[in-house]
């Protein structure tokens, strides 16, 4: 059986050729590239020979390695780059040119860090960014929704056999869907308040009802009459409003139901992914307090939610090897299949911090102790690779 975390020690642009015939191709990329702070990058790349200003000597390094993902990337797969505000506007520039403009799938708002820095001039920073591209648009497995998010009190309404759900109102709210715009979808339903019926047709003791927005304008309704004719009992009709201004409206009947799903938002609060802060004491409870800042299980775990749950996931620039634990996490969780591959290069750890001091000589010393302490503690296995020079 296949280990669900794989680790190799070496540049990613010399491994992901070399591996991807027999690991990939790959369904999820996560990039955790250096953000461009002002400190020397391990990649020592140059541009036309010499060194060039801080903004193109990253790029420099980000274009071939970008390129070499897109390449190990399978028809279905994501990319998906956190980046702070050093090198964002560039990334995003930089992405379009490599994986095409057209890819673009979001640049979600992750607040990594909900206190705010308080060191420096000007605002207290408490977020980063993710930024999300398909491989290929029309075959992407990319589902930008998640089932952690549904949450049972949104549906307060129980049938008398246990089904929970929550009403919607079946006429479309959005004022650009209106006669004019959506013409075939204004038409009269007939409804029941006393008993709840719904129907196309008229039936003793129906009402005539047609959509109208909340200033009595004609509105449209969001599901078609063949729709409403084929699921007559998930609408109910009922009394709205009080006295002048009662009159009887029709709603969905929405369900709560396994494996339902919530769309996810463009902002990723810390409160339900995780921060800084707890992924200090995620790395701290495996192996200590060995990085200042890695990323938490819950972002890649929200990640892997979005795509399939047999994924090869890749992790390039792995470091404390956050994305490798998130598969492990997640496929406890849910029974998944996910694999993942954790590249890192031998770059020294700083010196004096809590990794030198704990005796690790480079962080993918960290990065391999996590995964094998993750291996003994989720489950999985774990296997490292040594490439032929």
């Amino acid at each position: 059986m296949e280990p669900w975390n794989t680790f190799v020690e070496g540049d990613n642009l010399d491994v992901l050729p070399r591996l991807t015939p027999t690991y990939g191709p790959f369904d999820v990329v996560y990039l955790d590239p250096p953000y461009n702070t002002g400190n020397p990058f391990v990649y020592d790349d140059k541009v036309d020979g010499r060194r060039a200003d801080r903004h193109r000597t990253w790029t420099a390094l980000m274009r071939p390695r970008l390129e070499a993902v897109r390449e190990v990337m399978s028809e279905r797969g994501a990319v998906f780059v956190s980046i702070d505000d050093n090198e964002v506007a560039h990334l995003r520039l930089l992405m379009d040119e490599v994986f095409g403009e057209g890819r673009f799938v979001a640049q979600v708002v992750v607040n990594l860090n909900p206190k705010g820095r308080q060191l420096g001039r000007g605002f207290a920073t408490s977020h980063e960014y993710l930024l999300v591209y398909a491989r290929s648009l029309p075959t992407c497995a990319l589902d930008a929704s998640s089932r952690s998010l549904v949450d049972p009190r949104d549906f307060p309404l129980t049938t008398e056999d246990g089904r929970r759900y929550r009403r919607l109102p079946l006429r479309n709210t959005n004022k650009k869907f209106n006669p004019v715009t959506a013409p075939t979808m204004h038409f009269a339903i007939y409804g029941d308040p006393g008993t709840g019926q719904v129907s196309t047709e008229p039936f003793p003791g129906a009402l005539e009802i047609k959509p109208v927005f909340g200033d009595g304008g004609p509105a449209v309704w969001r599901w078609s009459a063949a729709k409403i004719d084929a699921q007559p009992d998930d609408l109910v009709c009922r009394w709205v409003g009080t006295a002048e201004r009662r009159r009887a409206d029709v709603f969905q009947r929405d369900w709560l139901h396994e494996g339902r799903r919530k769309k996810l938002r463009t902002i990723w609060l810390a409160e339900e992914i995780g921060s800084t802060d707890t992924a200090v004491v995620e790395l701290k409870s495996l192996v200590g307090h060995l990085f200042e800042s890695p990323k938490p299980t819950g972002l890649l775990r929200r990640i892997l939610e979005t795509m399939p749950d047999d994924a090869r996931v890749l992790d390039p620039f792995a470091g404390s090897g956050t994305a490798g634990h998130a598969v492990a996490l997640q496929n406890a969780a849910d029974g998944g299949r996910r694999t993942c591959l954790s590249v890192n290069a031998p770059e020294p750890v700083r010196p004096g911090s809590n990794a030198d001091l704990a005796g690790y000589a480079r962080v993918s010393d960290v990065t391999r102790a996590r995964l094998r302490a993750v291996a003994e503690v989720v489950g999985g296995g774990f296997e490292e690779l040594a490439l032929d020079s």
